[in-house]
């Protein structure tokens, strides 16, 4: 269905109601709910289409690229009557589309293996109906499942393009480059990354990069082959919470990005909000903020961080629904970077927020699916979630406990099916070989399932 002309009421109502659903499952206190209701009707207003900020390095022969990217990692699930998530809405997708493009967002950003396979075919159908040349287009060589021969890696473009029904990548990307090793193996022994510049010079890629989510042995390589390979840009995990203070298992994002910025290579930021978690800061950390902008999401903060800095091209976002779109739009429309002030009280916020016993899971689902059937995200996010709303107590003596239990358990329950939650890993291993975080999955289900039966006995913690 053709749905460029959809009714903008009922795609706006549509978008509201679904942000209003998310509320429902985990332990969202009563002033969040406030908090979201309020900003929902602010989304509902006029966006401005005529102040989008552009990025236009020489390098780049003169793309002219909009500082919102849009991540296609996170379309939206039309389930079916059991609630299964089998099919993309590709309606609301097209929707999407049009009204980013509308609004002057040109980059959009997929792969391979997004949204079970299906984020490429989705994006091409979207983008399809409009000129080629309104738009940019990356996706990536996510080679990193099971076959990484050269003939595999071949095929895999074959089939981008053919998803994505176009004849060129406007930005590919080596994906997911997790350690030297893998990087070595992946493109280098079989020669793909050689047939990746080939495909360079003839035209089918127009830029080449890569993804990091490794450590710095394998970001040294990388830049040592900067000298033969030339990257184009490069993209990296960056927001103001990893730009000085990032989990253990992080690069610091800051001495990532003045490595690349000395090097004059244009930096694509993915993970601004750090997997949604600076979008739902802790109520007191929140107030920070409002104080100093009552009129701007929390979100907004993290994105206007990310594009302060000149050298980085574009700030990627997955944006489910309409609400996250239009409050990015009026972030870089008419664009206000941060001030000495600014960057100092996200610092300030950063190190605070860097000291909560949160897992590092961003929701890229790389790590899914469990061969066991675990929500692994789901479980890392409910667990994320009650821990900034201050419902997981340390001991039984805490005058919360009670009303603590009960928001975890029953939230649990709500937002994890029974048969995904934690008590059913068996400690494979099998995630912690694709979580790009270097997350230990295993002996953090372990804590959680041990948290929660302690919870369900009523045990001292």
């Amino acid at each position: 269905m053709d749905t460029k002309n959809i009714d903008r009421r009922s795609f706006l109502r549509a978008g509201a109601a679904s942000v209003a659903a998310v509320t429902l499952a985990g332990c969202s206190t009563s002033q969040e709910k406030k908090e979201i209701a309020d900003f929902s009707q602010e989304a509902l207003g006029e966006v401005p289409t005529d102040g989008m900020v552009y990025r236009a390095p020489e390098s780049l022969g003169g793309d002219k690229v909009s500082l919102l990217g849009y991540g296609c990692m996170r379309w939206p699930w039309a389930p079916d009557d059991n609630g299964e998530k089998k099919t993309l809405d590709q309606e609301e997708i097209n929707a999407l589309v049009d009204y980013a493009i509308e609004h002057g967002v040109n980059y959009f950003d997929t792969a391979p293996k997004y949204l079970k396979g299906l984020s490429e075919e989705a994006t091409g159908i979207a983008l399809a109906r409009h000129p080629r040349e309104s738009y940019y287009l990356a996706t990536k060589l996510s080679n990193y499942a099971k076959d990484d021969t050269l003939q595999e890696g071949k095929d895999m473009l074959m089939r981008s393009l053919k998803r994505l029904q176009t004849t060129y990548i406007d930005y590919m990307l080596c994906h997911n480059i997790a350690s030297a090793a893998s990087f070595k193996k992946r493109f280098i022994d079989n020669g793909l990354l050689e047939w990746l510049m080939q495909q360079r010079e003839k035209g089918v890629i127009r830029h080449l990069g890569f993804s990091f989510h490794g450590d710095q042995e394998g970001w040294d390589l990388l830049m040592e082959y900067h000298e033969k390979v030339h990257w184009d840009f490069v993209q990296i995990q960056m927001n103001y919470v990893d730009w000085e203070h990032p989990s253990e298992e992080q690069v610091i994002a800051k001495n990532l990005f003045n490595d690349l910025a000395q090097r004059n290579i244009p930096v694509i930021i993915m993970e601004p909000l750090l997997g949604g978690g600076l979008s739902k800061l802790p109520d007191f950390l929140a107030q920070k903020l409002m104080e100093r902008k009552p009129s701007s999401s929390i979100a907004s903060w993290a994105f206007r961080f990310c594009g302060s800095f000149p050298q980085v091209l574009t700030v990627l976002s997955g944006m489910t629904y309409l609400d996250h779109l239009q409050d990015n739009l009026r972030t870089y429309n008419r664009f206000e970077a941060l001030s000495e002030d600014e960057f100092k009280l996200l610092d300030e916020v950063a190190k605070i927020y860097s000291s909560y016993p949160t897992i590092p899971c961003t929701n890229c689902t790389y790590c899914m699916p469990c061969p066991y059937g675990l929500d692994i995200p789901g479980i890392f996010a409910h667990y994320n979630k009650c821990v900034n709303e201050g419902m997981v107590v340390s001991s039984k003596a805490d005058p919360e406990y009670r009303k603590a239990r009960r928001a975890f358990l029953v939230g649990y329950d709500r937002a994890v099916p029974s048969v995904r939650q934690a008590n059913h890993c068996i400690t494979c291993a099998l995630c912690m070989t694709k979580c790009p975080q270097k997350i230990n999955i295993p002996k953090r289900m372990g804590e959680i399932d041990a948290f929660v039966e302690k919870l369900k006995q009523g045990l001292e913690l």
